[in-house]
């Protein structure tokens, strides 16, 4: 019997791809130089036929490549979730479809994985324009600010990990950026390694407006989902809590003022205010309970721990 399958490389393409022949040599001597057996997964996120010629072109040459090609578009999120599932090998390794970190740095990731569960790469040192250092730092500042997040370049889409780990894990939407975060929530041992960044990412990179949006909402949404998953009235609740009490305060100011000192509270927009951030304070704090109702239901079904070992 044959041994099982090491390595699966996982490549999603997306809008944006480097010289496919090209890259695929580079990305290979970086495997190779691991000494394990491996396989590369392209999925094609979308109609790239000249990309689907190039692969097609490999795999006759005798390349150990599969090809997936999607009908239309669905996200690198949906294209990563495809090539973990047509995975054989016990350790996965997803790259971009672009240059990030040099090829060589490849064996050195694979094995820091030995005795954690997932290693990230890190570019470093970064030698990207001031404004691109300025934009990932605030990125990862802001993540740190709101979640306690280790992770310094989230953006490098190189990452190590063990079967289990996607096993575990569900990605949807722009999650693949914050894989490393969901891992670590769950339990899993996530380690970030610094690797040599490529020569053909340094440059510039100005993205427009909503994309920073994007951005935002994106952390907002991660930290949410991992702090308060199983315990959503903590977050309606305090938020909900808070307007409540500035509404009632602000009633109570001017019940005061009209019992007191006699003024009146016709046509005064303050009052209507206060008493609609007492209804949304109370809204809220029942959106959390519903929410609260909804785990207790389903939290049979829901596991969000990882087993390390179990001794008898």
């Amino acid at each position: 019997m044959s041994e099982p399958l090491a390595i699966s490389v996982v490549i999603p393409i997306t809008e944006r791809f480097d010289d496919i022949g090209a890259l695929y040599q580079a990305y290979k001597s970086g495997v190779s130089a691991t000494g394990k057996s491996y396989e590369f997964i392209y999925v094609l996120d979308g109609e790239y036929p000249d990309v689907l010629s190039t692969l097609r072109g490999l795999r006759e040459q005798g390349e150990p490549i599969k090809i997936v090609a999607l009908a239309k578009w669905f996200g690198e999120a949906t294209a990563l979730t495809i090539g973990f599932e047509q995975a054989a090998g016990e350790v996965i390794l997803t790259l971009p479809a672009y240059e990030q970190i040099r090829a060589d740095e490849i064996p050195r990731l694979v094995e820091a994985l030995e005795g954690h569960d997932m290693v990230v790469a890190r570019r470093f040192p970064r030698r990207d324009s001031k404004l691109n250092m300025v934009q990932s730092g605030a990125f990862h500042s802001l993540l740190r600010l709101m979640g306690s997040v280790p992770y310094r370049d989230l953006g490098c889409g190189v990452r190590v990990f063990r079967r289990q780990v996607v096993q575990e894990l569900n990605i949807y939407g722009d999650q693949h950026r914050f894989l490393p975060i969901l891992a670590g929530q769950q339990g899993f041992k996530v380690i970030e390694v610094d690797a040599a960044q490529a020569e053909g990412d340094i440059f510039r990179r100005v993205y427009p407006i909503g994309v920073y949006i994007r951005r935002i909402l994106d952390v907002i949404s991660i930290v949410f989902i991992t702090k308060f998953t199983k315990k959503p009235l903590r977050f309606f609740g305090l938020i909900g809590s808070f307007v409540l009490a500035i509404g009632t305060l602000g009633t109570f100011y001017l019940v005061i003022e009209r019992l007191f000192f006699e003024v009146a509270l016709a046509d005064r927009p303050a009052l209507v205010l206060a008493v609609l951030m007492i209804v949304l304070g109370f809204q809220m704090i029942a959106v959390g309970l519903i929410g609260e109702l909804v785990i207790f239901t389903h939290a049979k079904d829901v596991r969000d721990y990882t087993v390390d070992e179990v001794i008898e």
